[in-house]
């Protein structure tokens, strides 16, 4: 009986460890598609000497894709018309679809401020803002996993990220001639993660309903375009003008890349966790905006060592924050326990 097992139970461990070994590297490959459509997004934002219009074609894009995904998709149909049908009864509120504002803001700020922060420097103030927020969400409740606790460990993981931060971003500050015109910006970074911590919660919520991550996307998407295409016809009708377009067809596929990451944390989430999937997201996006400032470099894109020990630091320190509270408990009782024995021990001595 015991051999049968130990028999059952090696495959298990070891098809554990296939879908680990596999998971977490795409999760990783996911992660590295943030700063590649950060990227993307100022560069056309660049050429556009439009930010608005660059997060227009980004937003547009995405939903188009999601669009064609909820219509060829059969569960993508049917969870649309549950989510309608919910929202007409009221049990998804109304308000839950304005998140697409958000997303909106956050491709606008992607498309503003990447040429003048820096990728790297972008990541991590975005990576802060998701930090502290998550904070708050996990508290009040409104991810689709109910109320988390506030523990020491989140806490300082906070704190970390926030430590971690300033030093990455101490060179650029120290180095600029007028360093408000760099905080700035970087407020504005920081608070696009706040928000979309937000966003992601609202959409969990949604996606949890209907069974399905892809109509809720799409409204979002949907939103967030509609929004940004007013913003920009009342810009265009005050100052005039159109842009020419790049002819360049990369600088136009931001949105797919967004669009990318969610279907690969949709499916990975349900093979490796929620945590391993956003610790392996982030460590991607942080690892990815790094790579990208070395090998390709815009305007404003330096690498200082200080930038580079910050997102190890940053790392280190979402770790810790997504560590229970119970093993901060087990830490201290551990110790004391250790210390009772060497006491003991030295009594009977």
């Amino acid at each position: 009986m015991a051999t049968t097992v130990k028999t059952e139970a090696r495959p298990r461990r070891s098809s554990a460890a296939r879908v680990l070994a596999m998971g977490i590297p795409l999760a990783v490959a996911a992660g590295l598609t943030l700063p590649l459509q950060a990227r993307i997004n100022g560069e056309l934002g660049h050429q556009l000497q439009d930010p608005l219009l660059a997060g227009l074609f980004s937003f547009g894009g995405a939903a188009l894709v999601m669009a064609v995904a909820t219509v060829l998709i059969p569960g993508g149909r049917t969870a649309f018309v549950k989510l309608l049908s919910d929202t007409r009864r009221r049990t998804i509120p109304w308000y839950f679809h304005a998140a697409g504002l958000i997303g909106a803001y956050f491709i606008f700020a992607q498309a503003s401020f990447v040429a003048s922060v820096g990728i790297a420097i972008y990541t991590v103030a975005v990576v802060t803002g998701q930090t502290v927020s998550g904070l708050a969400v996990d508290r009040i409740g409104l991810g689709p996993g109910g109320k988390r606790a506030i523990t020491a460990l989140r806490v300082l993981g906070v704190l970390l990220t926030v430590c971690a931060v300033a030093w990455a971003v101490s060179p650029r500050i120290s180095g600029s001639p007028d360093a408000v015109a760099m905080l700035v910006p970087l407020a504005l970074t920081g608070l696009a993660g706040v928000l979309m911590t937000f966003q992601h919660a609202v959409n969990g919520r949604i996606a949890a309903q209907v069974h399905s991550p892809i109509p809720g996307t799409l409204i979002n998407y949907g939103v967030g375009s509609a929004a940004l295409a007013l913003i920009w016809v009342l810009k265009l009708a005050l100052t005039g003008g159109l842009p020419t377009l790049p002819n360049d067809p990369w600088l136009y596929v931001g949105g797919v890349l967004g669009c990318i990451n969610l279907v690969l944390s949709a499916l990975l989430i349900r093979r490796i966790g929620v945590l391993l999937t956003g610790l392996s997201m982030i460590a991607g996006q942080l690892i990815g905006a790094l790579l990208m400032d070395w090998l390709l470099p815009v305007a404003g894109s330096v690498i200082y060592p200080q930038t580079v020990y910050g997102t190890l630091l940053t790392l280190a320190a979402i770790v810790v924050a997504a560590m229970p509270g119970r093993a901060l408990e087990g830490f201290w009782r551990r110790g004391s326990k250790a210390r009772q024995d060497s006491a003991a021990e030295a009594g009977g001595r």
